[in-house]
């Protein structure tokens, strides 16, 4: 067996605080005001510089503005962030240069909560939007199972776009439409 004296356990131990304390952040922090939606799952954050950045709320997939439930969608995220203070969480950027991040606001009926709203939850919750299960790698488990269950929960009571039938997910909209 080795054994180890307490200096040099302690300089081991030192050493992993040190690297743990200089890695860097895997996710990065946006707080801005939302200036714009463009539709039910992507918005404009405006930033304490004036700076204005395009994000694409991560883990969802919102119908498009020619699809039904497009302009629903569009209107219930505007009534979840317009002119509000958010929180995104993210740690990537989409091929059109968007932040992709986890969006989080002040629930309406709960004005002391802080940012504890997470708006593309919301948006699958109410029917507004489908959980896009082909970026679900990159959520937490937890946030993998809030997702994938209120998506099941709206399909059950039928909720927004789930009162079609046969609701068209955007991402074979888009494929059909090119």
């Amino acid at each position: 067996m080795i054994y180890l004296s307490r200096l040099t356990l302690l300089f081991v131990l030192l050493l992993i605080l040190v690297a743990i304390s200089s890695s860097p952040s895997a996710a990065s922090v946006l707080e801005g005001t939302v200036v714009k939606i463009a539709d039910g799952d992507t918005i404009t954050v405006l930033d304490s510089d004036k700076v204005q950045h395009r994000v694409r709320i991560a883990g969802i997939d919102a119908p498009e503005k020619g699809q039904a439930f497009g302009n629903a969608s569009g209107k219930r995220l505007t009534e979840l962030v317009a002119r509000k203070n958010v929180r995104v969480e993210f740690d990537k950027h989409d091929r059109y240069g968007r932040i992709v991040g986890k969006v989080l606001v002040t629930p309406p009926d709960c004005p002391t909560c802080g940012k504890t709203l997470d708006v593309g939850l919301a948006q699958i919750t109410t029917g507004m939007a489908w959980w896009y299960r082909k970026y679900a790698n990159e959520q937490s488990p937890e946030d993998q199972g809030r997702y994938e269950f209120a998506e099941q929960e709206a399909k059950a009571k039928r909720a927004g776009l789930w009162e079609d039938k046969n609701p068209q997910a955007p991402w074979e909209y888009r494929r059909i439409s090119r």
